[in-house]
């Protein structure tokens, strides 16, 4: 079983993911890094014992793995929400700004054509005294 969401970054940018969630053995878990005492612990030689489940591991797998989906599907939910979230964010600060742009470039013609009214209204008059002189 597969899942594909989109995976958030950053409010402008995000990833389409594709996960892997059952069979576990295949499934694309997070894994930390071991911690160095870890790491010694794991190169000591001598016997090991073999751990004891109490419940049995089939009886915790039953009760985790459930909860493992659901807790996937529910990260995957919530960074598809984010990054709409953050695409619509963004896209609305570049209407903004696109918006704002425009009202300044309209803004300069109209006070070009204004101001080449006056000067037409302006030389109309001068002509027009020149006319009676």
């Amino acid at each position: 079983m597969e899942i594909v969401y989109n995976g958030y970054v950053s409010a402008i940018s995000q990833v389409v993911r594709r996960e892997t969630l059952l069979p576990l053995q295949q499934a694309s878990l997070l894994e930390e890094e071991d911690s160095p005492e870890e790491a010694a612990a794991e190169a000591r030689p001598g016997p090991r014992v073999a751990p004891e489940y109490e419940p049995d591991p089939e009886a915790v797998l039953r009760r985790l793995v459930p909860d493992y989906i659901e807790i996937s599907i529910y990260r995957a939910l919530l960074e598809s929400t984010a990054s709409e979230h953050g695409a619509r964010m963004t896209a609305m600060r570049n209407a903004s700004d696109n918006a704002v742009d425009l009202i300044s470039d309209l803004t300069l013609q109209m006070n070009r054509a204004r101001q080449a009214e006056i000067t037409q209204d302006l030389m109309e008059v001068v002509a027009g005294a020149e006319g009676l002189g």
